[in-house]
């Protein structure tokens, strides 16, 4: 099938073309549709490990001084818990931006890594967002990963076999160094993961680069920079994103007041809170009072 026709067929599934922006979280585990029927301003949200097929459109993704875009054909993998600024940059209601995105799963990754060994090709200037042309035979298992949205029971006999070679494919592929060095024991990028993991548990506290170093087993200012090379921000601005995008989601969402929101999220000064909220999403936190914002943590990229 080619990304035309599965366009095509995404695009009818989803169906009901009135709406601008509509995700789809389909009934096959893991398994997300977006389509997009204009451009958008960057939109702040947290994206999970996930592969993204391009279909139609352009998108580009930023995290801290990196950005990437990526158009028809393309994929974008991402390897790590990032929270991104993200927006639609060629879109139409004749020709929508349309992408199939699939969530990875760890568990898999580190089955087929030791299945694959050392026959995996090594990149050691990967990134967490890496994007690239797809390969035919990736392509290929989304098509009939996708399919299975029309058959229940060959869904539940076929989907755990079909993620397994996407998962394969996945390592094999020129734009999965960051996975392939995830699944490295004692990698710098499992290392900054498990980091990553303890921000996301404890955003709320008082967190050091010095404390977080030494869990990981590397020096501050080594821990710093792969931090930084890997997820294109640092650790303290990665739990400042944290923060903000969580009293985002309460203030919009849960009807949180401002200065609630702040403190729930750890923050001392609601004053110094509004400030760093105003220049992240470019607007002062009593704009998004009732509102709902695009804050969720939703893989549908």
């Amino acid at each position: 099938m080619t990304i035309l026709d599965l366009a095509r067929k995404v695009d009818d599934y989803i169906g009901d073309s009135s709406e601008m922006i509509k995700g789809v979280e389909t009934e096959i585990a893991g398994l997300y549709l977006h389509r997009q029927a204009r451009p958008s301003p960057f939109e702040a949200t947290v994206y999970h490990p996930v592969i993204c097929l391009n279909l139609q459109g352009r998108k580009q993704v930023a995290i801290g001084d990196r950005s990437v875009e990526f158009g028809v054909g393309q994929s974008l993998i991402v390897s790590h818990d990032l929270p991104v600024a993200a927006r639609i940059t060629e879109a139409s209601p004749e020709q929508p931006y349309l992408a199939i995105i699939v969530a990875l799963d760890i568990a898999i990754l580190r089955d087929l890594s030791g299945q694959i060994g050392d026959t995996a090709p090594r990149d050691h200037h990967a990134g967490a967002l890496s994007t690239s042309i797809t390969d035919a035979a990736l392509v290929h298992a989304m098509s009939r990963y996708f399919a299975l949205v029309d058959d229940p029971l060959e869904a539940r006999v076929m989907a755990p076999l079909i993620l397994k070679e996407i998962h394969f494919r996945l390592l094999m592929a020129s734009h999965g160094g960051m996975l392939r060095q995830l699944m490295w024991r004692d990698s710098h990028a499992s290392r900054i993961s498990r980091a990553i993991g303890r921000i996301r548990t404890e955003y709320r506290s008082s967190l050091t680069v010095a404390g977080l170093a030494d869990e990981a087993g590397m020096s501050p200012s080594s821990f710093h920079d792969h931090f930084k090379q890997i997820t294109g921000t640092t650790p303290l601005q990665y739990q400042k994103d944290m923060r903000l995008m969580e009293a985002r989601r309460l203030i919009a969402m849960d009807g949180f007041s401002v200065s609630s929101a702040a403190y729930e999220v750890g923050y001392e000064s609601a004053t110094q809170f509004s400030r760093e909220y105003s220049r992240k999403f470019g607007s002062p936190p009593r704009n998004d009072l009732h509102r709902p914002a695009d804050v969720s943590e939703n893989p549908a990229v």
